[in-house]
């Protein structure tokens, strides 16, 4: 049924339960997983971070990149197919782009648990991405 999952990965508790669930079901169907985190470099300019120090940059990169390899060390423990990517940009907009340019089967997110009111004036990458994927999306909580 599943031969390519992405997983949207952050590194916070939610996300680490989609994690979970992502190496499950990549065993299950014996996919491909891969897991994607996003350096949100437009949450950086928009609070006043432009043009975004280097060192800035630098750490949250580490610290995505960190994150990604824990979960591929992990999947590959499972003996299962995994890759691993660090990307720039808006978070959703680019999982989103990234599922699409490479047949994503299914993309498996973690959820904030935003409220109502929060969701509507902060928006959520979940949200988004349930909104606008062209491919099933799993929400973990």
């Amino acid at each position: 049924m599943f031969s390519h999952i992405l997983l949207a990965y952050d590194g916070s508790e939610n996300a680490k339960r989609a994690m979970n669930v992502a190496i499950d079901l990549a065993k299950r169907y014996n996919a491909l997983l891969e897991v994607v985190e996003v350096v949100d470099t437009a949450a950086l300019a928009s609070v006043g971070f432009a043009p975004i120090p280097s060192e800035v940059f630098d750490s949250l990169y580490k610290k995505a990149q960190s994150d990604v390899n824990e979960v591929v060390e992990k999947a590959s423990k499972e003996n299962i197919k995994v890759k691993g990517t660090v990307l720039e940009g808006d978070p959703a907009g680019t999982i989103l782009d990234y599922a699409n340019k490479n047949n994503v089967d299914l993309i498996v997110t973690g959820s904030r648990g935003l409220s109502t009111l929060k969701r509507l004036f902060l928006g959520s990458v979940s949200t988004r991405i349930v909104t606008e994927a062209k491919m099933p999306v799993l929400v973990v909580k």
